[in-house]
């Protein structure tokens, strides 16, 4: 008899974290992530380390996220996974592990879209979004507007024609070395938290396409006055402080501006705001002020759930389960795969 509550595994191994979930229904039992640092002195995520350091953490984190769970391995119902977008290498890793724990205990597997999963992540919350709304989802590689109507029915309406959101923030914390170690994981968080000591209108920057009438964005000239702003100049902490703020400004009122102009051209009256770069403190406060002022619903999930974890795969995972949906063992990885599914 099919339970209402099947009990899910899910990984997600999209980029250098591995992190396995628990999720009974829709509760979460545990969510582990584990995160790699592998690539600091190289200034970046090497894919090839990332993937070798998925094979050697997944089956410690698998473990891990049993046991807090506090089940067996052979009280598993569906196994959820991310397939795409991602490294081919650390999709491989996730994947197939996930492959071999259906194929063995002879269960269902669902492969997720990752940005499926950052779409449907506040329905992990207690107070989720009813549909439709229009989900904006930034982060290191993604900057999307997206119409969400259904589980299953996705229409892309805006997205990044150069640099992602997150992206131009590891750039920007590279610039300034804030941190010598070079972990694209803390840029954001640290230019973050220099930003709330300076001031926002001291340095005067680019808001690139905010007047434009399409939906998309465009960070790289940010990026670049930012940058061009620095060379030359011996930054002490204070303008440091303020550069960072003014950055994070810019970024904040463009994706402010055009997630606006979404919900108005469609007659949406419900946001949510979810990825990477939905943590960061001035975009929360910028659009739930925005959303006040104007009667909107505004939907952030918890910072756990905004970078990437494998509970966010879980709860998608079982909405697609319980559309009767699951994966063949043929699934193969995929490294771009555009969320734009009409139903």
């Amino acid at each position: 008899m099919k339970s209402d509550s099947p009990r899910i595994l899910a990984i997600e191994t999209s980029c250098d974290d591995t992190s396995v979930a628990c999720l009974e229904g829709m509760t979460v039992a545990s969510s582990v992530v584990s995160s790699q640092l592998d690539g600091a002195k190289f200034g970046g995520i090497v894919p090839e380390l990332a993937s070798r350091a998925h094979q050697a953490n997944i089956v410690h984190v698998v473990r891990r996220s049993l046991a807090e769970a506090s089940w067996e391995i052979s009280q598993v119902d569906v196994v959820g996974v991310t397939y795409a977008p991602g490294l081919l290498g650390s999709l491989f890793v996730g994947l197939n592990f996930a492959k071999g724990l259906a194929y063995g205990r002879g269960i269902p597997m669902i492969g997720v879209h990752h940005l499926e999963g950052h779409v449907l992540a506040p329905f992990l919350t207690d107070n989720p979004p009813t549909f439709p709304y229009i989900a904006l989802v930034v982060s290191g590689g993604h900057t999307q507007l997206l119409m969400v109507r259904a589980i299953g029915s996705y229409e892309l309406l805006g997205t990044t024609v150069d640099d992602a959101a997150g992206e131009c923030y590891d750039k920007v914390a590279r610039f300034l070395k804030l941190d010598p170690q070079g972990r694209s994981s803390m840029a954001g968080p640290m230019v973050d938290e220099r930003a709330s000591s300076g001031r926002a209108d001291a340095v005067d920057l680019p808001r690139p396409m905010l007047s434009s009438p399409e939906l998309n964005f465009s960070f790289s000239g940010l990026k670049t006055a930012v940058l061009n702003f620095i060379k030359g100049r011996s930054l002490n902490d204070l303008e440091v402080n303020d550069l960072c703020a003014s950055f994070q400004e810019a970024v904040t009122d463009v994706l402010l501006h055009k997630t606006m102009k979404a919900c108005q051209a469609f007659g949406v009256d419900r946001i949510v705001v979810t990825g990477g770069v939905a943590a960061n403190s001035r975009l929360r406060t910028a659009f739930a002020d925005a959303a006040s002022r104007h009667g909107l619903a505004l939907h952030i999930p918890p910072v756990a759930y905004c970078t990437d974890n494998a509970a966010m795969i879980g709860i998608t995972a079982f909405f697609h389960w319980q559309r009767g949906e699951q994966s063949g063992l043929d699934l193969v990885p995929r490294a771009t795969m555009v969320l734009d599914h009409k139903t």
